[in-house]
């Protein structure tokens, strides 16, 4: 059965942009006589807020979209991330990296020209990283794309479906030797996506054009564990009258705003092209 979702992050207030992309789900399931699944992407403690989260509720009641209960909470599932990430480890897919981001974007500014416009590491000495974590030295683990390479043989044949467009070459090169897991964070988004489409049985994977790279490095993650691979939708960007694709931080333009500035859910959907 086709099923998608809409997979907010509770940092802030929904706006325009994220209603577009929630309706364009929505619609997509009702018209496929599939399921709708609302997640929500709450693994940053750091930067989650319940009443961003409580908000999202209200917002999408407001628009008129119905959905499965119960909602899917990122931050109540680490179990089933941290398995797949000691399956990475298992494997020897990952390494502890312990540069800063300071030190990654240095690494990478200071490459020959056009040699690496990502980052590609490679894990240290085992007596080195011995001292270094007996030294108590914070690190992330990194999906190693030289280790994932051999493993699959190349990437040649791999390959995402993106809806309209036909079979798409997966180039998770795009993306570097990605961190999947950090201490303050715990794991990292690339993962825990991958991890819930294929446990909630998504179907579609229907989001904006801004997550289309990211599409890259999730298809490497599906095949290294063996999990299923959904079509994909990025559909365009909303932007405001300044051309700038709407952002949380522009609170006049989140939906709150809009119903309190009169707004209906009614017209919205109109302006949105779901009247």
């Amino acid at each position: 059965m086709f099923a998608t979702r809409f997979a907010p992050s509770p940092t802030g207030y929904l706006h325009r942009g994220h209603a577009f992309s929630a309706l364009t789900a929505y619609s997509a399931a009702l018209a496929a006589g599939g399921r709708f699944v609302l997640r929500i992407e709450d693994i940053d403690a750091t930067r989650c807020r319940p009443q961003f989260e409580a908000a999202i509720y209200e917002d999408l009641a407001w628009l008129g979209l119905s959905r499965e209960t119960p909602v899917r909470r990122q931050s109540e599932h680490r179990a089933d991330y941290q398995a797949a990430l000691d399956r990475l480890k298992a494997e020897g897919l990952l390494y502890r990296c312990f540069r800063t981001r300071r030190e990654v974007a240095e690494a990478i500014a200071s490459a020959p020209h056009g040699a690496m416009e990502v980052f590609r590491g490679a894990p240290l000495a085992p007596d080195e990283e011995a001292q270094r974590l007996a030294a108590g030295e914070p690190y992330a683990w990194r999906l190693s794309l030289a280790a994932a390479e051999r493993r699959l043989g190349g990437f040649e044949g791999l390959f995402f479906v993106e809806e309209g467009e036909g079979i798409v070459p997966a180039r998770p090169q795009l993306g570097g030797d990605v961190v999947l897991a950090r201490k303050d964070v715990g794991v990292a988004y690339h993962l825990a996506v991958v991890v819930d489409d294929a446990l909630q049985g998504m179907t579609h994977v229907i989001r904006g054009q801004d997550l289309f790279e990211a599409t890259h490095v999730q298809r490497l993650l599906q095949a290294l564990l063996g999990l299923p691979a959904p079509v994909y939708r990025h559909h365009r960007l909303l932007t405001g009258p300044d051309g700038k694709r709407f952002a949380k931080r522009d609170r006049a333009e989140t939906l709150r705003s809009l119903r309190e500035q009169g707004m209906s859910a009614s017209d919205l959907r109109k302006e949105l092209g779901f009247g």
